[in-house]
């Protein structure tokens, strides 16, 4: 089984690939990714835990607030292992005919 599979599943979910996309912008509280979605905050809470089970996001208590952020690591972990399984790291073989 992949390391990536939980990473793969995570992204899988439209709602979460949103969340990644605001928090490629600054970090946030749980109620500020809430109001940009039409979905309850329970439902927010358990995308967040998803992405950081899957180890996209992390978390930190500042006073009474977690604050939620952009793991880079593990997206430039997969990034790493996409370019490697298609070749792309490796243009002067790219256009090579077989």
């Amino acid at each position: 089984m992949s390391p990536y599979n939980d990473t793969f599943k995570a992204l899988a979910d439209p709602n979460r690939r949103e969340i990644i996309r605001l928090l490629k912008e600054r970090s946030m509280t749980a109620g500020e990714i809430a109001d940009k979605f039409n979905i309850s905050k329970p439902s927010i809470s358990h995308h967040l835990n998803i992405l950081k089970q899957a180890g996209l996001v992390d978390d930190e208590r500042k006073g009474q607030n977690i604050v939620y952020s952009l793991n880079t690591s593990v997206l430039e972990d997969i990034m790493r292992m996409l370019l490697d399984l298609f070749n792309w790291d490796r243009p002067e073989e790219n256009g090579k005919e077989k």
